[in-house]
C-alpha cells in the first residue's frame, strides 16, 4: 500500500512540476528553473526537453534550450554538449548574437568539465563580446574554473573577484554567492581551511537569502563540508554532506553526488569506518561513470586508493591509483588532484618496499605540487585576503625559485635522507614489535628478564649512536657546507631518538619517559653540537611529566627541529640570548608545547634560507599527533602546539 501511495504522489508531483515550470496558458510560459522556482524533482529535464521547441517566442524557446543544455552537464556531459551545439546552430540560423554568446558560455562550462580546457577558454573569450555585462559574472566564474583546474589558483581568484564585483554592481545574489563559493574552494585547495570555511559560510548565507536550492548551492554545501573535514570537525562536515546528497538526489546532480561521495570516503576513513568508506567509493565511481566525466572518475579512484592505503591494502591501492592516473591521461588539466594521486602512489609503493618506484612517484608528485603552489599564486591569494579584511591566521608558504639543477640536487639529497630515515624507522618499528611480544612475558617473570628488556633498549640506543657516528664520519668527508649542515641536522634527529631509548633503560618505568629531564638533556646536546652553550641559555620551564614513547619521540623530533632552527637563525653575529621550552598537560586531554627564543625573529613574508625539510618534518609530526600549530613573531620567534593525548 505504501509503495502505491508513493507512486501516485510522484506522478502528481511530476504534473505539478510541469505546470510550475512551463505553462502555455501564461503570458510568460516559462518559469526559469533554479531562478524563479526550484519546486520540482528529477523530471525537470524531461519537461524542458518536451517544451522548448513548442514555445513560439524565440527568446523563451532558446532560454529553455540553454537551461536544458546546461543542466544536462550534471547528468551526462556528451548529451549536454550535443544540446549546446543544437542551440548554437539555431542561434546562427536566427542571427541571435546575444543567445549565441550565452550558449557559448554553456559550451565553455561543458568543455572544461570534459577537460578540454584550452577549447573552453577560447569559446568563453569569444563569448565576451556577444553577451551583456550582467552575463559576464557567470562567464568569469567559468574562466575561474578553467584556471583552478590548471592549478593557477591566483588567476582563478582574480576571476572570482571580478564575478563578485559584477554581482555587487547588478545586485545579483547568485553571482555574489557563487564568487564566495569559488573563493572558499580556492582557499581549501591552498590548505587555508579557516578562511575557506569563512567564505563558504558567507556563500551559504547569500544562497539562503536568495531562497533557491540550485546546483551551485549544492556544490557550496560540499565545499563547506570539505573545510570542516580538514579542520577535524567531522560531525559538522557530515551535516553538510548529507544535505548536499539530499539536494543532489532531488534534482539528479550526478557531478555533485560523485563529489560528495568522494569526500565521504575520506571522512569515513578518518573515522575508521571502512565499510562505509568503501560503499561511498562505489557510489562515487557510479555517478562519475554515469556522468562520463574522466575528472570525476579519476578523483573517485584516487579516493579509493587513499582509503586502501589507510587499510594497509597496499597492492590494491597501487592498482586503484594507477587506474586513477591512467584515466587522467597526459593532457589532464587538474594538477592538484593528479599530484595527490602520485603522492598516494608513492606511499603505496613504499609500503610494498618498492622504494625505487616510490621515489619516482614522489618526484612526480613534487614536480606537480611545485607547479601549483607557486610563490606568485600564494602572494596573490594573500593579497586577496587583505582586500577582504580577512586576518592571516596561518603562515604563508613561499617556494624559492631556483635553477633546475640546484632544485634536483636538493631534492635528491632530501630523498636520500628520507630513505635513510625510513630504514631507521623500519628498524625501530621491528624492534618495537619484538619488544611488545616480550613485554607480555616480562610481566610474569623475574628481574633477570627485566634486565634483558633494558638491555634491548640499551642496544637500540647503541645502534642509534652508531648511526649518528656514521653520519658524523660521512659529513667529515664532505666539502659542501650545505651538505655538512644537512648531515649535522640528521645526526641531531637521530640523537633525539637515541636519548629516548637511553631514558627507557636507565629509568624505572619501561613504558614512559620523564620529559623534563629528557628535554633538558636534548637542549644541552643541541647547544653543544652548535658550540653555542656559552652565549645561548636553554630554559626548560615545566613540571615533571611522563609520556609514552609514541608521543615522546615525535615531540622530541619537533623540539630538536625548532631548537636547531633558532640556533641557526635567531642569534647572528655572536649575539647572546635564551631559548625557552614549556610543556604542560591540561584535563588529561590536551598537551600544550611552546618553544620560543628572544632572537631577531623572522617575519612571515621573508624567504626561507634552508631546504625547508625541517619545516615539512615539523608539519608531518604535528599531523601525526593530531595537533595544531601557531607561529608568533613578536619579541623573537615563538611556536606553540596543541596536541590531543593518545588516550582521548
Amino acid at each position: 500500500m505504501k509503495v502505491v501511495v508513493i507512486s501516485i504522489f510522484s506522478l502528481v508531483l511530476s504534473f505539478v512540476s510541469s505546470a510550475q515550470i512551463v505553462d502555455f496558458e501564461r503570458e510568460d510560459p516559462y518559469r526559469q528553473v533554479f531562478v524563479e522556482t526550484d519546486d520540482f524533482d528529477t523530471s525537470y529535464l524531461a519537461i524542458l526537453d518536451a517544451s522548448w521547441d513548442k514555445v513560439k517566442i524565440d527568446t523563451i524557446s532558446l532560454s529553455i534550450l540553454n537551461d536544458l543544455a546546461y543542466y544536462w552537464h550534471t547528468r551526462n556531459l556528451n548529451t549536454s554538449l550535443a544540446l549546446t551545439q543544437k542551440g548554437l546552430a539555431l542561434c546562427a540560423s536566427k542571427n541571435e548574437r546575444l543567445w549565441e554568446g550565452r550558449f557559448q558560455i554553456t559550451q565553455g562550462a561543458v568543455l572544461l568539465r570534459m577537460e578540454k580546457l584550452d577549447s573552453a577558454f577560447a569559446v568563453l573569450e569569444e563569448a565576451k563580446s556577444k553577451v551583456r555585462e550582467e552575463d559576464l559574472a557567470f562567464l568569469n566564474t567559468q574562466l575561474g574554473y578553467i584556471f583552478e583546474r590548471k592549478g593557477e589558483l591566483d588567476k582563478a581568484a582574480d576571476h572570482a573577484l571580478e564575478s563578485l564585483r559584477l554581482g555587487e554592481k547588478f545586485g545579483d545574489k547568485r553571482a555574489i554567492a557563487l564568487a564566495y563559493s569559488d573563493l572558499s574552494n580556492i582557499f581549501w585547495k591552498q590548505s587555508k581551511f579557516e578562511q575557506g570555511l569563512e567564505y563558504g559560510l558567507k556563500s551559504i548565507d547569500v544562497f539562503e537569502e536568495r531562497g533557491i536550492r540550485d546546483l551551485d548551492y549544492d556544490f557550496t554545501l560540499y565545499v563547506v563540508g570539505n573545510n570542516y573535514l580538514d579542520l577535524g570537525e567531522y560531525e559538522e562536515a557530515l551535516t553538510y554532506y548529507d544535505l548536499a546528497i539530499e539536494i543532489g538526489e532531488q534534482y539528479g546532480f550526478y557531478n555533485n553526488l560523485s563529489d560528495v561521495y568522494i569526500s565521504l570516503v575520506d571522512l569515513n576513513a578518518y573515522l575508521k569506518q571502512f565499510e562505509a568508506a568503501e560503499a561511498a567509493g562505489v557510489n562515487a565511481v557510479k555517478y562519475a561513470e554515469l556522468l562520463e566525466n574522466n575528472f570525476m572518475i579519476m578523483r573517485s579512484w584516487l579516493a579509493i586508493g587513499k582509503l586502501q592505503n589507510l587499510q594497509g591494502k597496499s597492492e590494491e591501492a597501487i592498482q586503484s591509483l594507477q587506474k586513477s592516473i591512467e584515466v587522467a591521461t597526459e593532457d589532464f588539466g587538474d594538477e592538484f588532484y593528479l599530484s595527490q594521486a602520485y603522492e598516494a602512489l608513492a606511499f603505496a609503493f613504499a609500503a610494498t618496499q618498492a622504494y625505487q618506484k616510490a621515489y619516482q612517484a614522489f618526484i612526480k608528485y613534487n614536480e606537480l605540487k611545485n607547479r601549483i603552489f607557486t610563490a606568485e599564486a600564494d602572494q596573490r591569494i594573500s593579497l586577496l585576503q587583505t582586500e577582504f579584511d580577512v586576518a592571516l591566521k596561518e603562515s604563508t608558504i613561499k617556494l624559492q625559485e631556483t635553477a633546475l639543477a640546484q632544485q634536483r640536487t636538493r631534492q635528491t639529497i632530501i630523498m636520500i635522507i628520507a630513505g635513510f630515515l625510513l630504514v631507521i624507522v623500519l628498524i625501530l618499528y621491528r624492534n618495537r614489535q619484538n619488544n611488545r611480544r616480550k613485554n607480555a612475558l616480562l610481566e610474569k617473570q623475574n628481574k633477570e628478564k627485566e634486565f634483558l628488556l633494558k638491555e634491548i633498549h640499551h642496544r637500540v640506543k647503541n645502534n642509534l649512536e652508531i648511526v649518528s657516528g656514521l653520519l658524523a664520519l660521512q659529513s667529515a668527508q664532505l666539502t659542501d657546507l650545505h651538505a655538512v649542515n644537512v648531515m649535522q641536522e640528521s645526526q641531531n634527529r637521530v640523537q633525539s631518538m637515541s636519548m629516548i631509548h637511553q631514558k627507557l633503560y636507565q629509568g624505572t618505568n619501561l613504558s614512559t619517559i620523564e620529559m623534563k629531564d629528557y628535554f633538558h638533556n636534548l637542549g644541552t646536546h643541541v647547544l653543544d653540537s652548535f658550540g653555542m652553550e656559552d652565549r645561548v641559555s636553554f630554559i626548560c620551564d615545566m613540571e615533571a611529566l611522563e609520556l609514552d614513547v609514541d608521543t615522546a619521540i615525535p615531540l622530541g623530533l619537533i623540539v630538536n627541529e625548532l631548537l636547531t632552527n633558532a640556533l641557526k637563525y635567531a642569534f647572528p653575529n655572536n649575539s647572546k640570548g635564551e631559548m625557552r621550552l614549556v610543556l604542560e598537560q591540561k584535563n588529561q586531554e590536551f598537551l600544550y608545547l611552546k618553544v620560543s627564543d628572544n632572537g631577531i625573529g623572522q617575519p612571515i613574508h621573508d624567504k626561507a634560507t634552508g631546504t625547508g625539510f625541517g619545516s615539512q618534518l615539523v608539519n608531518l609530526l604535528c599531523q601525526q599527533l593530531q595537533g595544531k600549530m601557531h607561529y608568533s613573531m613578536e619579541n623573537g620567534t615563538s611556536v606553540s602546539f596543541e596536541f590531543k593525548t593518545q588516550n582521548t
